[in-house]
């Protein structure tokens, strides 16, 4: 990994950092107030929603860094026509969610206002989708800064509802402020340092479905596995057991701002790399895989051994049963990162195709686990079947099928800890 990447790397994890420690204390105070209960609603309802999410971006957040990269001289017409296209979509996805809560909760009118609320933040999730030219110039900065300042409003705004008591229906709406304010910034910032103008073109619309189409359903399955536990345990079991393992995925997520920060700032190096050495690119990918064992080995093993102090100081003895959930729960981090590695391989490759496959297989593997778990241990047998479906379909999948096997091969060699500790030394070497 070269100095670019790791300055960008440095700018979106120390935005995050900041960003991250208001979200711990806000969060925790908010899940207090809201109680197991009202936290479960906001949790199921934004599983939901998190289902709409891959239609409405039609796959155009995977291949829209690729795009810039290819063809800089049309950069303004490709941000410009995934703009417009993702809002269109955006509007058909919250009438969608909404009919699916209101149907599916038959009669818990505060569950169908929260979605309608909440779902608002697909249309400026949309909007969003700017970050992706940043990206692709290694100027995160700027999308950080704006992520951070969107959020210290939202963090007020959450801090005047707990001041005043306002009741869950107002906390859904906080999502979709974040949103926006973060869209509305990187738009100013496009237009003052982008050197082309948006504009729409339906034709390179076209073109660029015809890529990232290949996305959709498997991004889609990627939801299904990751939020179909909380919409199954909140219609199998209740709210409340819902809350309880949405606080144990929250604790996982505490970390997360770094998995992005590395995945973000490597994608287009990586994708840079394959259009100019074969052997440097292979070896920036298995530099990322280590980079990703290391750091989820040490969170997994962390929060393993002090789930329970980890659980208590956060949430309080009201949430106790999230502790063993997070045990459990933790382990599904490591392998849901290499996943994420090997998608950046994918599309450097273009074996887009093969991700149908992959990960239908890997959804209805995660459907039928917590259809049988879910009712014999709960929240717990969630937890256990995210483990057992992100090791199946990230690893154990690789081996079998044959198109992807070079990328499991890259895998293993970034398990060697040789290659953490040789871009170690090159990093201190370049800085001293």
């Amino acid at each position: 990994m070269n100095n670019r990447v790791l300055k960008n790397a440095g700018w979106i994890i120390g935005c995050k950092i900041i960003q991250s420690l208001l979200n711990f204390v806000i969060g925790l105070i908010t899940a207090r107030y809201l109680g197991p209960s009202n936290y479960g609603v906001i949790s199921y309802v934004a599983s939901v929603v998190a289902f709409a999410m891959p239609l409405m971006q039609l796959g155009l957040k995977h291949t829209l860094v690729k795009e810039f990269v290819n063809s800089p001289d049309k950069e303004g017409t490709i941000l410009g026509t995934s703009l417009a296209i993702n809002i269109i979509s955006s509007l058909f996805c919250i009438i969608g969610s909404v009919t699916f809560v209101a149907v599916a909760n038959a009669g818990e009118k505060e569950t169908v206002l929260v979605c309608v609320l909440y779902s608002l933040s697909l249309l400026f999730n949309a909007t969003e989708m700017t970050q992706y030219w940043f990206q692709s110039k290694l100027l995160s900065k700027y999308p950080s800064i704006a992520a951070l300042a969107a959020y210290v409003v939202v963090a007020a705004y959450k801090i005047y509802l707990l001041v005043t008591q306002k009741s869950v229906v107002w906390f859904a709406l906080s999502n979709a402020i974040d949103y926006f304010l973060i869209s509305i910034i990187l738009i100013v910032l496009y237009q003052k340092l982008g050197n082309q103008r948006l504009s729409v073109d339906w034709r390179i619309g076209k073109e660029i479905l015809s890529r990232s189409k290949y996305y959709i359903i498997p991004s889609l399955m990627v939801i299904i596995f990751q939020h179909t536990d909380r919409i199954m345990i909140k219609l199998m079991i209740d709210e409340t057991e819902t809350g309880f393992y949405s606080a144990a995925i929250t604790c996982i997520g505490i970390t997360g701002f770094v998995f992005t920060a590395i995945l973000d700032s490597a994608r287009p190096v990586i994708l840079e790399g394959k259009e100019k050495n074969q052997e440097i690119y292979e070896k920036r990918v298995v530099q990322l895989y280590s980079i990703i064992t290391c750091l989820s080995l040490a969170q997994s093993i962390g929060m393993t051994l002090l789930a329970k102090p980890i659980v208590l100081i956060l949430y309080g003895a009201e949430y106790s049963k999230t502790a063993t959930i997070l045990a459990v729960a933790v382990w599904y981090n490591t392998f849901g990162h290499y996943g994420s590695v090997r998608n950046i391989w994918i599309l450097a490759e273009d074996k887009q195709k093969y991700l149908l496959g992959i990960n239908v297989t890997g959804a209805l593997a995660n459907v039928i686990l917590n259809f049988c778990l879910v009712p014999i241990w709960g929240a717990v047998g969630a937890a256990v079947a995210s483990v057992i479906t992100q090791f199946f379909t990230n690893v154990i999948i690789g081996f079998i099928f044959k198109p992807i096997r070079r990328n499991n091969y890259l895998m293993l060699k970034g398990l060697n800890p040789k290659v953490v500790i040789e871009l170690i030394n090159t990093v201190v070497r370049r800085r001293a």
